[in-house]
């Protein structure tokens, strides 16, 4: 399936949770991408929309590499046979980095809103994509620790053994393309994959506060 751009996809991901229209949910995006699917989601739903934010950690000598994420609070997520390899000293700095990093964006996106308390609802934790799974487990797991509530995770796209993942880590995964021969990029299944922009992010999430 291929996506026209982040807006279809979350008019999609909408139709396919519309079961849970009426119920107590709460709508969480991952930025800067999700969130304009959490928009689509959240309109349709008629729910709140917040955001979780979780930034990948990249190897030491590629950035782009992912081999793991964190979130502001908790230890970072990481693939154990990479970080076999890295400092310990090293991943310590960059993890306290990235997590200043989320921080400041937090800040930049929601001023000083405090965290939603999500204890006992259904969340739907919303991204444009899942390649490796790091960012979104990450995000499901510190969601855990707020809400024992249900946690949904509706993403258009998820390579199949990161989908298998995500679905012991979350009571239910919802993406229309789960797929055994996984592109190689969440980019790959859309026409338009433009890069969202901070200001961007900052209008949308206005409109729901």
């Amino acid at each position: 399936m291929l996506f026209v751009d982040r807006k279809d996809a979350g008019v999609r991901l909408a139709k396919m949770l519309e079961p849970y229209k009426g119920e107590n949910v709460v709508v969480f995006a991952l930025p800067r991408g999700g969130v304009v699917l959490g928009v689509e989601i959240a309109e349709s739903l008629n729910a709140p929309l917040d955001i979780v934010i979780a930034k990948k950690i990249g190897h030491p000598s590629n950035s782009e590499y992912a081999i793991g994420a964190v979130v502001e609070d908790g230890e970072p997520i990481c693939n154990q046979a990479q970080i076999q390899q890295i400092d310990a000293a090293w991943l310590k700095k960059e993890s306290e980095k990235i997590k200043d990093e989320i921080k400041r964006r937090r800040k930049q996106y929601l001023g000083t809103s405090e965290q939603r308390n999500i204890e006992g609802k259904t969340v739907l934790v919303v991204d444009d994509g899942i390649a490796t799974g790091f960012t979104m487990i990450a995000a499901v797991q510190e969601l855990r620790k707020r809400n024992h509530g249900k946690i949904v995770v509706a993403t258009p796209v998820t390579p199949y053994d990161t989908a298998q993942v995500i679905k012991r880590l979350a009571d239910e995964l919802i993406s229309p393309n789960i797929d055994k021969n996984f592109l190689g990029a969440v980019g790959a299944y859309y026409r338009d994959f433009t890069q969202v922009e901070d200001d961007e992010v900052i209008a949308m999430l206005e409109r729901f506060r």
